[in-house]
C-alpha cells in the first residue's frame, strides 16, 4: 500500500472517552504520541463508539468526547502536524466494523482475553455483543487508515494480533486490500499500575479515591494520591518483578516514563534515600508534568471554535482516506456500487 504523507509510515491510535484520563494514560500512550508525531503520519481518535460497549449518560459522553480531544492537544499533540478526530463521525468505522464482523470466527472472538476478564464475574444474558464484537471494530479503526505501526500498551497486543490475522484473511479471500499493521510499544512506562492496588493497572473507571492519578486532578490532590501509594516492608529502592514489591516498582516506573532517565541511573540517585524521598521526587515530576498540561486545556476549553475547528479538519481528512479504503473493500468483496 502507497504510504501518506510523503514516506512516512502511517500510525493510528485512540483513547475512549470515558472515565478520567489517567497519568498511565498520558505515560503509557498520550507522551508516546507526541514524541512520533513528526516522524511519522499520525491519526490520533477519540474513540466514542468502543465507549459504548457499557452503558454511558449521553452529556457525559459528548462531555468527555470534547475533553479527551483537548487533553490530546494539551499534552502536546500538534493539529497541525497530526490528525485528530472523533471515531463516531466516520461513518466508515461502523461499515467496516460490521464487514470484518461477518469474516471473524466466532472462537477468535471468544478466546480474547479483555472479552473473558470482563465477563467472568456477568451473568451470559447481561454480556452486551458489542463487547464481544469489540476486536473487530478495533480492526477497522485500524485497517480504514492502512495504518503501518499501533502504538500500544502490552494488554492491547492480542488486539491487534486479531486485527493482522482478520486482515490476512481478507487479503486473501478477497484481494490485496489492507495494510498489515505492527505494534509500537513504549520503551517505557507502557504499563502504569494503580497506587492504591499496583498489581493491577490503573484504570481511568475505577471507583477509589487514591486509584490513579488524573489528568485534571488539582496538582495537591495528586501528591496527596502519591503519598499515599502502596509500597512495601523493604527499604532497598530498585525495579523489581516480584509482586511484593509491585508498589514501589510502580512508582519507580512512572519515575522513569516522566524523566527518562535509564534504570541504572534513577537506582543510583535513589540508593541512599527513602521511601519518603521516592515519593515526593515522583510528586515533583508528576506536578510539573500536570501543571503545564492543565494550563493548555483550560486556554483550549476557554477558546471558542477553536476545538470544533481541529475535530471538522480532523474529520475531513480522516474521512477522505477511510472512505477510499471502504470503497476498496466494499468492491473486492462483492457489493453492488450505487450508480
Amino acid at each position: 500500500m502507497a504510504k501518506a504523507n510523503g514516506n512516512k509510515p502511517r500510525v493510528l491510535s485512540g483513547i475512549q472517552p470515558s472515565g478520567n484520563l489517567t497519568i498511565g494514560n498520558y505515560l503509557g500512550a498520550l507522551k508516546q504520541w507526541v514524541a512520533v508525531q513528526r516522524e511519522y503520519d499520525c491519526f490520533y481518535c477519540v474513540v466514542d463508539l468502543h465507549a459504548i460497549t457499557v452503558a454511558q449518560a449521553p452529556a457525559e459522553l459528548r462531555r468527555k468526547t470534547r475533553e479527551s480531544a483537548a487533553i490530546y492537544i494539551a499534552a502536546g499533540i500538534d493539529p497541525e502536524i497530526s490528525t485528530i478526530f472523533v471515531q463516531s463521525h466516520i461513518p466508515a468505522h461502523s461499515e467496516l466494523a460490521w464487514i470484518l464482523t461477518c469474516m471473524a470466527p466466532l472462537g477468535w472472538l471468544q478466546r480474547m482475553t479483555q472479552f473473558k476478564d470482563k465477563t467472568a464475574k456477568q451473568m451470559q444474558d447481561s454480556i452486551g455483543a458489542g463487547l464481544l464484537n469489540y476486536p473487530s471494530l478495533m480492526a477497522a479503526d485500524i485497517l480504514l487508515y492502512q495504518a503501518e505501526l499501533v502504538p500500544v500498551g502490552d494488554d492491547q497486543n492480542q488486539h491487534l494480533e486479531f486485527t493482522r490475522d482478520l486482515a490476512q484473511r481478507f487479503n486473501h479471500l478477497y484481494g490485496e486490500t489492507f495494510t498489515m499493521p505492527s505494534v509500537m510499544n513504549p520503551q517505557a512506562g507502557a504499563r502504569i499500575m494503580g497506587l492504591d492496588r499496583p498489581t493491577a493497572k490503573m484504570s481511568k473507571s475505577e471507583e477509589s479515591d487514591n486509584h490513579a492519578i488524573f489528568l485534571l486532578d488539582d496538582v495537591g490532590r495528586a501528591r496527596k494520591k502519591i503519598g499515599r501509594a502502596v509500597t512495601d516492608s523493604f527499604r532497598e529502592i530498585r525495579f523489581s518483578e516480584d509482586k511484593e514489591r509491585a508498589g514501589i516498582n510502580n512508582l519507580l516506573t512512572i519515575y522513569q516514563a516522566i524523566t527518562d532517565e535509564p534504570r541504572a541511573s534513577i537506582e543510583a540517585h535513589f540508593s541512599d534515600k527513602g521511601y519518603g524521598d521516592l515519593k515526593r521526587e515522583v510528586a515533583d515530576c508528576v506536578a510539573d508534568t500536570l501543571a503545564p498540561l492543565q494550563a493548555r486545556y483550560q486556554e483550549l476549553m476557554e477558546e471558542a471554535g477553536y476545538l470544533d475547528s481541529v475535530l471538522k479538519i480532523g474529520r475531513e481528512k480522516a474521512g477522505e482516506i477511510a472512505e477510499a479504503t471502504l470503497k476498496k473493500a466494499q468492491e473486492n468483496i462483492g457489493f453492488l456500487a450505487p450508480s
